[in-house]
């Protein structure tokens, strides 16, 4: 009959019980971590649509930047994003008008897939030490076989022939020790199979499912397009707008004239005339003195 008072109070069994205990309460605190962070992340990351996107890039830049959580990865990402830009163009009659650098970049975008950055080694992994979790399995496995052999190699150390009474005593302690020594494996082994279902159920239910919902939103918000498209993109804009440069060039000469012709129009021609009624206003008090009287010489002149 097992003495499992004896047995809970064995210390390879209690080395391997701690070893359980202790790997299953790290599991659960780091992912307990993990799943309030990620929480935080997708709560924050549903107040943004696609469509609003370009105004409140800041917004979400500063809040990606300053929580150590993901501002690791955040900045890897945000030198991949590619913004859509205006350019200003002027149309008939002197009107400004804006037009985009690119007619498929209508929101801010991204030449790499969200996912490379913001993966689960990135946003899981990276957070605790999952080689430690990892691990664990071998290491309880590991725990049976050593112990079994070390109860083994010393039970058998305590066995003495030197009398009849002496043998059959230490013949019992060993089959005592044999016991507990088979027992100390079913108890790694076992507890090794019992974290293995643990760990995963508990990974799975707060980590696994927030961070696909998290990638879910991200790859939403940033759509994902090629390099050589966009590159493509901006060659087909950038000889619409060489075009309506040529036009414009070919436009100064005629747009140069009119200016010319208005400024001539506005500044020299009123200036002209007020010299030339100058002129006439002191041509007629000359005339008025004369007729008084007094010619001379200047009257010789007009």
């Amino acid at each position: 009959m097992l003495n499992w008072q004896h047995i809970f109070t064995d210390i390879p069994i209690l080395i391997v019980l701690s070893t359980f205990v202790i790997a299953i309460l790290f599991c659960l605190n780091r992912y307990f971590y993990v799943n309030r962070n990620l929480n935080m992340l997708l709560k924050f990351l549903q107040n943004f649509k696609k469509t609003d996107l370009n105004f409140r890039f800041k917004e979400i830049d500063e809040w990606m930047s300053l929580n150590p959580y993901v501002s690791g990865a955040w900045l890897e990402f945000k030198n991949t994003l590619v913004f859509s830009e205006s350019v200003a163009l002027k149309g008939q009659n002197n009107n400004i008008t804006y037009k985009e650098v690119s007619s498929t970049v209508q929101n801010i975008q991204t030449t790499v897939d969200p996912l490379y950055f913001f993966d689960e080694d990135s946003l899981v992994n990276s957070k605790f030490n999952s080689k430690f979790v990892g691990a664990v399995p071998t290491i309880l496995t590991g725990f049976g076989p050593l112990f079994t052999f070390l109860n083994i190699a010393i039970a058998f150390g305590k066995v003495d022939f030197a009398s009849q009474e002496k043998t059959i005593s230490s013949v019992a302690s060993l089959m005592s020790s044999m016991q507990v020594a088979a027992l100390v494996s079913v108890f790694a082994v076992g507890s090794s199979l019992i974290f293995i279902i643990i760990e995963k159920v508990v990974y799975n239910i707060f980590c696994k499912r927030c961070l696909l919902r998290c990638q879910s939103l991200i790859s939403h918000l940033f759509d994902n397009i090629s390099s050589e498209k966009f590159l493509f993109e901006l060659l087909k804009e950038t000889k619409i707008q060489n075009n309506n440069l040529q036009h414009l060039i070919a436009g100064m000469p005629e747009q140069y004239k009119v200016a010319m012709n208005s400024s001539i129009a506005s500044n020299l021609v009123p200036y002209l005339e007020n010299l030339i009624f100058g002129i006439n206003q002191l041509n007629k008090q000359m005339k008025d003195v004369a007729k008084g009287g007094k010619q001379d010489e200047v009257d010789d002149l007009f």
